[in-house]
């Protein structure tokens, strides 16, 4: 991806203060003469950024702006370390509501259409950034969180909401529970906006065709502002980023090289406008690749795409000399006969061996079970290189979540 003059004005802008607003930045730069970055070569120099960094200088060690300055705070979960803090600046929180108001514009919101939001509130990013960009855009917000899907239901019905924003896995929970309420006739959802984790075209179609919507996948995350970002367009291949606001790269992950567009890889931002926090050239972990020739996509939007998640370089499981992704899991599930999409892979170690099943909704029984379950653990070994034990389960026993599922359980270690 080649940068744009003007993303490389506002990159020299940022850098030209960096080191005197951000003491993370000061130690990160150390010994770089910052003035010295003229061309796209050597932006390709400076050091990335990584989470760990982040979590190191907990907790306002990021802020790049008096104290006077920063509006609001937002966290990662922690769930796996020392969470990281955000600061916004009131500059900052404009900025990803115009992104977000452009996000639902993509995905075919107007003013008319009554939006319900289910992701959480609070420290995380993605309830109050959803209900930001609806009402810069001018569109009604529920603002429900999540859980409670008793009353989900009821105001969804009752209000007439017509966009439904969530993550994946609730989507598939309230799917299930219109589905087995009969009440599909009775709502007027037309879209969903779905995002923050990994998922897989059988449940995108699953959750599109029980609820009868046409489904945006919406990427971001809470150290760059978090959800809006990017965002699928009505030709569902790939996601645009919003490039007046962050520059893309993908590299190679092990040895940190730019890779060519086409070319699948870690998704590296840096962020051209923010106040508050601003990073450089931050390893995302998620892999993806830039689509070639986005900038000229059929729906007419000229920001550039980056294809559908593959997984994430950090959520990669090894069994039996095997590496193995979630997606990979996932595309072994979807060309299984008679499988549903949900699934858990676990993980054990049995007196020395390690022992690896593979768990999966059918609506098969019987001898036709038995042949989904052979065939799917004989696409396993062909795809992955080892063989599963191969489990079907009835539709409906593996959990649901309200937030994110978890679906790999190692208990190895």
């Amino acid at each position: 991806m080649q940068i744009k003059p003007d993303q490389m004005e506002l990159i020299r802008e940022q850098l030209h203060t960096i080191k005197d607003r951000s003491p993370f930045y000061a130690q990160k730069f150390a010994g770089i003469d910052v003035a010295d970055v003229t061309t796209q070569a050597d932006f390709e120099q400076l050091p990335f950024s990584e989470k760990d960094d982040l979590r190191a200088v907990y907790p306002l060690g990021l802020q790049a702006v008096p104290d006077a300055e920063v509006v609001r705070i937002h966290s990662s979960s922690g769930t796996t370390g020392t969470p990281v803090i955000i600061p916004y600046t009131a500059q900052d929180v404009t900025d990803w509501a115009v992104q977000f108001a452009r996000c639902f514009e993509t995905a075919g919101v107007g003013v008319l259409d009554r939006v319900q939001i289910t992701p959480g509130y609070g420290l995380w990013t993605a309830g109050i950034g959803f209900q930001a960009g609806c009402e810069r855009l001018g569109a009604m917000a529920i603002p429900m969180g999540p859980g409670n899907t008793e009353k989900q239901l009821r105001m969804m019905e009752d209000l007439g909401s017509t966009v439904l924003c969530a993550t994946s896995s609730y989507a598939l929970l309230l799917a299930e529970e219109i589905s087995r309420r009969g009440i599909r006739d009775k709502l007027k959802l037309r879209r969903g906006v779905i995002g923050s984790e990994r998922w897989g075209e059988k449940m995108r179609t699953r959750i599109a065709n029980e609820l009868g919507i046409e489904i945006f996948d919406i990427y971001g995350l809470t150290e760059i502002y978090g959800p809006g970002i990017g965002i699928s367009c009505q030709q569902h291949a790939g996601m645009h980023i919003w490039e007046d606001f962050c520059y893309i790269e993908v590299v190679d992950p092990e040895t940190g090289k730019v890779l060519p567009d086409g070319e699948v890889g870690e998704l590296v931002i840096t962020t051209l406008r923010k106040q508050g926090a601003p990073l450089i050239r931050y390893r995302t972990h998620d892999l993806t690749r830039i689509i070639p020739g986005s900038c000229a996509c059929a729906c007419g939007e000229r920001h550039p795409r980056i294809d559908t998640l593959t997984g994430r370089t950090d959520d990669m499981f090894k069994v039996k000399g095997c590496n193995i992704f979630p997606a990979q899991v996932e595309e072994v599930i979807a060309i299984t006969d008679g499988t549903s999409s949900e699934y858990q892979v676990m993980i054990e170690n049995i007196s020395g061996t390690d022992v690896l099943t593979v768990l999966f909704e059918t609506n098969l029984q019987g001898e036709d079970r038995q042949r989904a379950e052979e065939q799917l653990a004989a696409i396993f070994k062909a795809k992955i290189g080892c063989t599963p034990e191969a489990k079907g389960v009835p539709l409906g026993e593996l959990p649901r979540s309200e937030k994110k599922t978890k679906r790999i359980f190692d208990s190895r270690y």
